[in-house]
Formats: structure tokens, C-alpha cells, sequence
């Protein structure tokens, strides 16, 4: 394996990149954290032990001074918009954040000579699945801004790989979900458009109710089947992508869920279990664009990175989230 190096994870102050950092700190990484704060949160990061640089990825300068003083081996690159409806009404300011922005830091990348890039993509680059479960195979076309410019980013990439030899990894989540087993960081979005965390602010009164789109679906309850991923399940596959570039992988997709379908029902259910509250639940139309199911086939993260999820039971994940948000916290930071 090569030599370890200082890590750069852009947008580590997020939900996916906090959790991230957290893990790689345990492995005994050293880690520079690049955050705007514009989503994400300086109480989620361990300040005492990764350097932190307030900043944007679209500032030349700043990009140049970080790659000149730190001299990262590798990139975990986490910072992105990610509403799926905002990109559909403001796509420019999805093509400047996901696409545009991240030009800056691979510029920065081949003139300092770093070659390891682990991304986080989605599987929102696929579109309407055309079979389920999905491999990374599935033809990529995204219906929505957000997955565009995923997907265009991947192309990117290649392109750069095929130029200067710049080796990456896509990993592609399925649905995010739960918290740190510790309740010390979770989810923390402001607009939260996530399914449990929005079931189990109702479950708290946050909210009046969580809101069903689409009881008619074909699906064994009428509503829409997802595969959800821990967020530390997430966190440990982007520590065996790390791996795999160091040991002289070449660029790659890889698929990251559990390969098993929780409907939302199913995860009301659950959630009621967990909490042992009655949770408000308002049942209406279908919203466009949602397909019936979208399951994950996980074997080639199993035979490439050799990464297997260990939350496959969704109750964990309620569990650990409901820890967090009735944490002294409140499930928000600076609070």
C-alpha cells in the first residue's frame, strides 16, 4: 500500500463527510476539512484534530495556498447541493456548485501532482431505474439537475484520468440515512427533505405530520420501496475506496446500499416501534418523477472495494437517529 498521506475532504462539515471524517480519524488518517458552512456545521467536526479551512472550492486562491501548505495525497470530495427540486428551479446554481466549482480543485490536483479522487455520487445519476436491483451497469440517464451534474462530473473525471492518470472511485449512494451510534453527530439539514429524520421530527412534534406521496404504486403496500444506507455504513466504504486507490485501483463506479427495499410504510411502521409514539401521517397524490422502487446491487463494492453493509435492518437506523434527534442536542447543532 502507499504511503499515507494528509487527507482533504471538501465539505466534511456535512452530514455524509462529518461521519466520514469522524471514521477516517479512528483508522489514523490526517485530515485538512474544506467547508463553506453553507449546509455544513463546525459543531460536527473534532476541531482539536483535523486542520479546518473555512472556505469555497471556487476560490483559485485559496485552492492554490491549501494544495501548496498541505500537499493532500488524496481527495474525498463530499461538498455539493443535493435538492433534488432546487435543481429542477435553479439548475445554474446546481451547475456552478457540483460541476463548476470542482474544476478549481482538479486543477489544483494536476499541478501539485495529486492522483486519488474518491467522489461522492449518486445513484440519482442512473434516472428512472430499468431494472431493479441496480448494478453499476444500469444505464445512466438522470431525470433532474442534481444527478446531471453527478453525472457529469463521473465524465470529468474520466476524462482527467484519461489526460494525467488521475484514478478515481464514484460511489454512488442509494438512501442515507441514520447517525452516529454515539448520538454526538447526526443529521442536521435546514430545508430537511429526508424521510426518517422528517417521520421522526413528527414523531417530536417539530412538525404537524409526515406526509405519504403515493399509496398506489406496484409495490406490495402501494408505496414507494427505497434501499437505505447507514451513513457509518457509507463512512467505512469510503475508507476501503481510499484503500483501493492506494493500492494502484483503477477508476471505477461502485454501487453503495444494502441491496434490500424498505417501503415507506414499512419504515412508518418501524418508526412507531422505535419511538413508541403514534405518528401523524397524511396519505396524497404521488409525486412526479418518484419511481416505485429503487434497490441497490451491492456485490461489486463486495468484490472490488470489500465492503458490505453492516446496518441492513432500517430499525437500526431509526434507533440511532431517534438517539440524535432527542439527544441534549435536539438533533441540531448549535442549538
Amino acid at each position: 500500500m502507499a504511503q499515507k498521506g494528509t487527507l482533504l475532504v471538501t465539505g466534511g462539515a456535512g452530514y455524509i463527510g462529518s461521519h466520514t471524517v469522524r471514521h477516517l480519524l479512528e483508522l489514523g488518517e490526517k485530515i485538512v476539512v474544506l467547508d463553506s458552512l453553507v449546509f455544513g456545521h463546525r459543531e460536527a467536526l473534532p476541531m482539536d484534530r483535523v486542520s479546518f479551512i473555512e472556505g469555497d472550492m471556487s476560490d483559485t486562491a485559496l485552492i492554490e495556498a491549501l494544495f501548496t501548505e498541505h500537499q493532500p495525497e488524496a481527495v474525498l470530495h463530499f461538498a455539493a447541493f443535493a435538492y433534488v427540486g432546487e435543481s429542477v428551479t435553479d439548475p445554474l446554481k446546481y451547475y456552478r456548485n457540483n460541476l463548476a466549482a470542482p474544476l478549481i480543485l482538479l486543477e489544483a490536483m494536476q499541478r501539485h501532482g495529486c492522483k486519488r479522487f474518491i467522489f461522492s455520487s449518486t445513484c440519482a445519476t442512473y434516472g428512472n431505474p430499468v431494472y431493479v436491483p441496480m448494478n453499476e451497469d444500469h444505464p445512466q440517464a438522470p431525470v433532474n439537475p442534481y444527478g446531471a451534474s453527478k453525472w457529469m462530473l463521473e465524465r470529468v473525471l474520466r476524462d482527467c484520468d484519461h489526460a494525467w492518470g488521475l484514478k478515481c472511485v464514484f460511489l454512488r449512494y442509494f438512501n442515507a440515512s441514520g447517525c452516529d451510534p454515539s448520538g454526538e453527530i447526526g443529521e442536521d439539514h435546514d430545508p430537511e427533505t429526508h424521510l426518517i429524520p422528517r417521520i421522526l421530527m413528527a414523531a417530536t412534534g417539530e412538525i404537524p405530520e409526515i406526509s405519504v406521496f403515493g399509496t398506489d404504486y406496484p409495490t406490495p403496500d402501494g408505496t414507494c420501496i427505497r434501499d437505505y444506507i447507514h451513513v457509518c455504513d457509507l463512512a467505512s466504504a469510503h475508507a476501503k475506496a481510499l484503500g483501493y486507490l492506494r493500492d494502484g485501483g483503477e477508476t471505477t463506479p461502485v454501487n453503495l446500499g444494502t441491496g434490500r427495499g424498505f417501503s415507506v410504510k414499512e419504515i412508518l411502521q418501524t418508526a412507531e416501534s422505535v419511538t413508541g409514539k403514534n405518528i401523524p401521517v397524511t396519505y396524497g397524490p404521488r409525486r412526479a418523477g418518484d419511481p416505485p422502487e429503487l434497490i441497490c446491487d451491492p456485490a461489486k463494492a463486495k468484490a472490488v472495494l470489500g465492503w458490505e453493509a453492516q446496518y441492513k435492518d432500517p430499525r437500526s437506523h431509526l434507533q440511532h437517529a431517534w438517539q440524535w434527534m432527542t439527544s441534549p442536542r435536539k438533533g441540531r447543532y448549535g442549538q
